[in-house]
């Protein structure tokens, strides 16, 4: 006889093929939108109408040189009253600190687009890491993480005055406590009517906004042509195909300013360069969002009337508030890692904090109905708690998940809520893809032990216990750990740019998904652009992209889909970063 249906049986989905992190980001349109307010302007300006300012960073990879770079691109006046800091781009340069000062002096650029939810933060280690691969073979490269326009309304005065004092208590005093800061108080987790100009922040305004920054930054085209990589990480390897399709002057006859003329090659982090969602027929399935059988006319209504949420929000663990918890959390790491986490208990309580602990911490549904034990009958270090809420054996979706190491210190069971670790024994694998495939896990001693974090590459040392799932096996392996929780946690609270992206503009997804609608990829007409340069896809072992491999794919063993972005220099066994190794040795043909 088999088990009684889990409750989180509801029937197979036909499709299973969806890039689970734009089906996650569909999911989530549902729900009411917030976001965060305008970031300070940085100090030192080249020119009125740019501004580079010098990052200080703990990276052990020290022969990089990082700058933030603001670039004033004003929006059209059809996007509707905005915030001045809007009119800006911004990107994180990363360059050899022997390289020349000036970008178009470099052996290449490469130029990355980040996924959903995912701001400039996230590309420091792969930036980094590449670099210093591209010049141990004597060539000088930069990396450009992109922020999106929405990234704009982030404000990271409380990382960075709490980085600065050593003090994670100063940064939630400033976010969750309304106590001021170097005289600056944060203004609010803002609502759907404060975001309305993200109506009109879409794929149109998100491409040309790369094809601007660019012409801005490497003003002769022939530089763009020889030197720039043009690519991304999940969601970025859609804008970039869209990007490399899209005339850019209105003029379809002419192709000097395509996309595809703007790079001399393309890079795909976890994701395709393709305009269609892989194994949907480049569609987006309307059970996700109902609202697109309606028509494009009817999505930009509900955008206009507030009805359509204008960000992608939920009520817990996906929004404004819950992407702050993580670079505060990201702090507490780099600041303490051994030190005891106070962060459920010194946060004031809410019913978003509150739940999304619950949804997180919960081991099964009887614990997460009961509302009992809760996270704060827990001791952990602020390297645990960090780990608790990305690691791919505890972080319940997949698109936030990298592989960082593993609890330690006390009792460890099966995490079994909002999931069992056994879908495919009960029919469900196919959920792997939103949910990941590594098999969950979570502290089971409440006022017990303090639990702390074993690093990824302390896991399988002599003295890790090795703790088991319920069938016998361990829940991981010194092979599929390849991400530094003290990385991680810096890239999370060190930069001026977040590492998250906390106004996500749901037009994006709508406008991906009615893209051949009238109005909405008119000038996306260069069909041949993806295949005119030359494509280098670095896929995650088990991360979203490997369920289609393709020849040519390189494929990083063990690594999900956040460690494309973050994984450390030095794998376990001593071996180099695989994805970073090929893509310098990509920029290097």
């Amino acid at each position: 006889m088999g088990r009684p249906p889990h409750p989180l049986v509801r029937g197979r989905s036909r499709r299973r093929g969806a890039l689970a992190v734009l089906a996650a980001a569909a999911l989530a349109a549902s729900f009411t939108a917030a976001a965060v307010p305008t970031g300070a302007v940085p100090a030192r300006a080249r020119a009125a109408d740019r501004v580079e300012t010098p990052v200080a960073s703990g990276s052990p990879v020290t022969e990089v040189s990082e700058s933030a770079v603001r670039v004033r691109v004003p929006l059209p006046a059809s996007a509707g009253e905005h915030p001045e800091a809007c009119d800006w781009l911004s990107y994180l340069r990363f360059r050899h600190k022997d390289g020349p000062a000036e970008s178009a002096r470099a052996d290449r650029i490469l130029i990355a687009q980040p996924g959903v939810l995912e701001g400039a933060g996230a590309f420091d280690s792969v930036a980094r890491n590449t670099i210093a691969q591209a010049a141990k073979a004597g060539r000088h490269i930069e990396f450009w993480a992109l922020d999106r326009r929405s990234n704009c309304l982030d404000d990271q005065t409380g990382v960075q005055a709490g980085l600065a004092a050593r003090d994670t208590h100063l940064a939630v005093d400033y976010y969750y406590r309304q106590k001021e800061v170097n005289g600056r108080k944060f203004a609010g987790y803002q609502t759907n009517d404060q975001v309305k100009w993200l109506q009109n922040v879409g794929l149109a305004q998100t491409v040309r906004d790369q094809y601007d920054l660019m012409v801005k930054e490497l003003p002769d085209a022939a530089v763009r042509k020889q030197k720039a990589l043009c690519g991304g990480h999940s969601l970025g390897g859609i804008l970039t195909a869209y990007f490399a399709e899209w005339d850019f002057d209105g003029n379809h006859s002419t192709t000097a300013d395509a996309g595809y003329n703007q790079c001399s090659g393309y890079f795909a982090l976890d994701t395709r360069i393709q305009t269609g969602l892989p194994g949907l027929e480049g569609q987006v399935p309307t059970e996700l969002i109902p609202l697109l059988q309606f028509g494009a006319g009817a999505v930009q209504a509900g955008l206009e009337t507030g009805i359509v949420p204008r960000t992608l929000s939920a009520p817990a663990v996906i929004n404004s508030e819950t992407m702050q918890l993580l670079s505060i959390a990201g702090l507490a790491a780099r600041l303490a890692p051994d030190g005891l986490s106070d962060l459920s208990t010194y946060i004031p309580s809410s019913f978003n904090t509150d739940t999304t602990y619950r949804v997180l911490f919960s081991k099964d549904y009887p614990t997460f109905i009961k509302g009992s034990p809760t996270v704060k009958d827990f001791k952990f270090t602020n390297a645990a708690a960090l780990g608790g809420l990305l690691d791919d054996n505890s972080e319940p979706l997949a698109f936030m998940q990298a592989s960082v190491g593993f609890w330690d210190g006390g009792k460890i069971v099966d995490k079994e809520f909002p999931a069992p670790n056994n879908l495919d024994e009960i029919g469900l694998g196919g959920l792997g893809r939103l949910l990941g495939k590594d098999k969950k896990a979570i502290p089971d001693e409440p006022n017990g032990p303090l639990y702390s974090w074993r690093n990824y590459d302390r896991v399988g040392a002599p003295d890790d216990p090795v703790y088991k799932s319920k069938d016998g096996t361990p829940f991981t392996t010194a092979a599929k750990e390849v991400t530094d929780i003290g990385e991680l946690a810096r890239s999370l609270a060190e930069h001026p740019l977040d590492f998250t992206e906390h106004y996500f503009p749901t037009k994006m997804v709508t406008d991906i998904a009615l893209a051949g609608s009238p109005g909405i990829a008119d000038d996306a007409v260069h069909t041949g652009g993806i295949t005119a340069n030359p494509t280098l896809n670095l896929e995650a072992g088990d991360g979203l992209g490997f369920s289609d491999p393709q020849p040519g794919d390189v494929i990083a063993p063990g690594y999900q889909h956040l460690d494309v972005l973050t994984a450390s220099a030095v794998q376990n066994g001593g071996k180099p970063e695989q994805v970073s190794l090929n893509l310098a040795a990509f920029a290097g043909k």
